[in-house]
């Protein structure tokens, strides 16, 4: 008896390859029954590139669709805007204000906000320099949480009602989040925005917490909690997508 039979298929690869002009390039493939036709974006936000292929599009069809678009994708990569790793020199935005990453001491120790002989803020990373970008993402995830936080449990406050628990993730589609349950969601990337912009947020997704959706009643309690919100929005449109450009 011939066990191929039973075999499982391969599953299908996340991800497809395309060379041009000797770079090699990664698309994301997804798979969406809405889908009617192939279609590829590059995302500014993240510099990923994206194939979604309908439910019914065979694997050969999507490599070769991604194939035939390699000097799109070449020219959409070219002209993204720069970004800026976690490392000694790269100047990051905390909280709106600009600090330069220094690696401070090969001495382990806590990451810290303080000024250099010169009097320019910096963000004063220790101990080994090969996890200097571990420790500035952990220094800025814990800087987050402790923000909203706060934030949070102002506005609880104010509505008298619970957030059943609070997390911070690197999300990228959204800001924040707000469950049936109660059950609150944040990018850590909102301590690089100005502190009316996660105070914005914290408010937004705490409004949820009584009006689980956007009508105006839940726009009323979002600008009573936080008066600033249009001026935090407006600066979101503009400037969201540049703090995907960090770390």
């Amino acid at each position: 008896m011939s066990f191929a039979l039973f075999r499982r298929p391969a599953p299908e690869p996340t991800h497809l390859s395309v060379e041009h002009e000797g770079q090699v390039y990664q698309v994301t493939l997804l798979r969406r029954a809405q889908a009617k036709r192939l279609t590829l974006r590059v995302s500014r936000a993240t510099g990923e590139a994206v194939v979604t292929c309908p439910q019914a599009a065979s694997l050969r069809t999507a490599q070769r669709f991604v194939a035939d678009h390699g000097g799109w994708i070449a020219a959409r990569m070219a002209g993204l805007p720069g970004r800026f790793a976690f490392t000694p020199g790269t100047v990051l935005p905390l909280r709106g204000t600009p600090h330069r990453i220094v690696h401070w001491s090969s001495i382990r120790g806590a990451t810290q906000v303080c000024r250099d002989p010169g009097g320019e803020l910096i963000l004063a990373v220790c101990g080994d320099p090969a996890f200097t970008a571990r420790r500035v993402r952990d220094f800025l995830t814990g800087e987050a949480k402790r923000d909203l936080a706060a934030a949070v449990a102002r506005h609880t406050a104010t509505i008298g009602l619970p957030a059943r628990r609070i997390t911070v993730r690197d999300t990228r589609s959204r800001w924040g989040s707000c469950s049936a349950s109660g059950a609150l969601s944040f990018s850590w990337r909102l301590i690089l925005a100005p502190p009316l912009v996660l105070d914005y947020l914290a408010a937004h997704e705490v409004a949820h917490l009584r009006e689980l959706n956007h009508s105006p009643r839940f726009w009323r309690l979002t600008r009573e909690l936080c008066p600033v919100t249009e001026e935090a929005e407006r600066w979101l449109k503009r400037h969201g997508p540049e703090l995907h450009r960090y770390g």
